[in-house]
């Protein structure tokens, strides 16, 4: 609600009990974000504002009959088509996990669509329940490397900081370009501090120097450590540390140890990337809180660390803390440490009860046709998949590391068949693919990935971060052209594919990304790709898919693959995959 004279007037009289307040909860164990401890007393909220802490009368009471009272929750950085669903239908999945507010950068769709991209989410984004904040993409694409669907310049996203819901320029991830000075990217971090907005860096696997660089230019945040003693090399600097744990990469347990209560309030949550079933299965932000508590975090840090810091972390000043003049978003919560909901409050109404999302269904609009033909592939033979190996047999391999978004660099003998790299899964060497899918090029970038644990078949997306071609792995050529094909016809999505036979396949038709259908199908969708996925007696113990979209993300090292070959991250070059000594 945008404040006047008059609605300031009734919250004021509301605090100062000179008329029963809209509503107040009472009986409730309330959190204390401030001073880590728990008070008793009325909570009152006049106009979807906290007013008063004490005793109150209201036109309406809840009696939360002893259970806890907390803020609700913020995951401070996602990229929502991760969740392979609109902002729509990703509120429904969040706020029954009592996730109110995201800080969302749209970077995925940026690289397919560009401003079209970004203004599809914003606009779905104020049809939801769902405090979405944006920060606009500083890198589309990541890198001049690689063949993207859009470029984004400074004066391509200036425009976007007129939108009250735009707070900031998303996660600086071109190190060369801030080390040396690009003159576009340093237009961006100055639009961004003239309109006195937050700044969020990218710092993944780089040296500790380079804090100092990105901690210069303004760069205040960063959600890529792997390790504490990473995440405390940032905290000295004064960078906010962001958790992640989300699909591929899952650091939480091992940044907590760093957490004490002397830096505690510099931390906060993320998931950055998550796919559907498991936002809906294992949760959101709330999942981080049951982790860390298990870790031995205090559960008043924890649940501090998933709202007052965060909301501190973005400027969110009306948010994260049950006190006057903060936001009513609260949840009503049974078991503390287990994070049991029974009830999610947005601006003092409920949307959520016993896990049920309350609110009528969002009428939808068929996205623009250009959102929705974005798999524009010349076609890909047999011979573009061939890999010429040298006499020495010996190649260039990418080591996949479980869980995390960082590769191995490898020289590894390879089987060779007429001077052509041949899969072999006694070695575990697969032959990996990277299509180029928005402007037909014709490039394949073909390469050798280890570790994925594939005995069949293959698997293939659109979603290959953060240029979005198309990226592929597989035991045959068939199987991997055949995915490829699939993956055409759907214009964007996820396949899998066993002798010739497409075995499971979720639809992604928004810029190759997200589904038009609802989240409850798309979560069924999912079950059966992963038991197609089983088909191919799969033996990894990581998310195979998540994994695969992000062996072609050139700025993460160490080996990589894009559309114009296998990119070593540390040299930051091209490499050819046959080895010479």
């Amino acid at each position: 609600m945008t404040l006047n004279i008059q609605n300031l007037q009734q919250k004021i009289h509301a605090s100062g009990k000179q008329k029963p307040a809209d509503l107040v909860i009472r009986n409730a164990r309330v959190l204390d974000v401030f001073n880590l401890g728990w008070f008793e007393g009325d909570v009152a909220i006049q106009d979807g504002k906290i007013v008063g802490i004490g005793e109150y009368e209201a036109l309406q009471t809840i009696d939360a009959e002893n259970r806890y009272l907390c803020p609700s929750f913020i995951d401070g950085h996602v990229h929502i088509e991760s969740s392979m669903v609109p902002p729509t239908e990703f509120s429904k999945i969040v706020l029954p996990h009592g996730v109110t507010t995201v800080i969302t950068d749209p970077h995925e769709i940026a690289n397919v669509s560009g401003r079209e991209g970004i203004q599809f989410m914003m606009d779905e984004a104020k049809k939801t329940e769902l405090d979405i904040y944006f920060m606009l993409p500083s890198c589309v694409p990541s890198t001049p490397l690689e063949n993207a669907g859009a470029v984004l310049k400074a004066s391509d996203l200036e425009p976007f900081y007129n939108e009250d819901n735009v707070i900031g320029l998303a996660e600086v991830m071109n190190y060369p370009g801030l080390r040396d000075g690009d003159e576009d990217l340093l237009t961006k971090i100055v639009h961004a501090e003239r309109h006195h907005k937050k700044i969020d860096g990218h710092l993944a696997g780089l040296p500790e120097d380079a804090i100092n660089i990105y901690r210069t230019a303004g760069i205040h945040s960063d959600h890529e450590c792997n390790t504490a003693e990473e995440a405390k090399q940032r905290l000295m600097r004064g960078m906010y540390v962001l958790m992640r744990e989300g699909s591929s990469a899952k650091n939480l347990e091992s940044l907590l140890p760093v957490v004490t209560p002397h830096n505690a309030r510099r931390c906060l949550f993320c998931t950055d990337d998550k796919h559907l079933d498991e936002l809906v299965e294992e949760g959101s932000i709330d999942h981080h809180i049951r982790v860390a508590v298990q870790s031995g975090i205090p559960v008043e840090t924890a649940y501090q660390m998933a709202s007052l810091n965060a909301a501190e972390c973005y400027g969110l000043h009306e948010k994260g803390a049950i006190a006057p003049g903060y936001d009513a978003d609260f949840l009503l919560i049974d078991d503390l440490e287990q994070v049991k909901i029974s009830e999610v409050y947005k601006n003092g109404e409920a949307v959520v009860k016993n896990g049920n999302y309350l609110k009528d269904s969002i009428e939808k609009k068929a996205p623009n046709p250009e959102l929705t033909s974005s798999v524009q592939l010349k076609e890909v033979t047999e011979e573009s998949l061939q890999i010429p190996i040298s006499s020495e047999k010996e190649a260039h391999v990418i080591e996949v590391i479980p869980n995390r978004l960082t590769t191995n660099s490898l020289v590894e003998e390879v089987n060779v068949k007429n001077g052509k790299f041949q899969p072999s899964t006694e070695k575990d060497q697969l032959k990996l693919i990277a299509a180029e899918r928005h402007h037909n090029t014709g490039n394949v970038g073909c390469g050798i990935v280890k570790g994925f644990g594939m005995k069949e078949g293959a698997m293939a997306t659109t979603v290959a971060h953060d240029s979005h071609n198309i990226v592929a792995v597989g035991t045959n050529d068939q199987d991997i052209l055949t995915a490829i094909e699939s993956l055409k016809k759907m214009q964007g999505g996820m396949v899998v594919v066993n002798k010739g036979n497409v075995l499971a396949e979720v639809p992604l038709p928004i810029a190759g990304l997200m589904s038009e259908d609802s989240f409850e199908n798309v979560h069924q969708q999912l079950h059966q790709l992963h038991e197609g996925i089983q088909a191919l007696q799969f033996t990894g113990n990581f998310h195979p898919f998540l994994t695969l979209s992000f062996l072609t993300l050139p700025v993460i090292p160490s080996l990589k693959l894009t559309d114009t070959g296998l990119f070593h991250v540390d040299t930051f070059s091209h490499i050819d995959v046959s080895y010479s000594k």
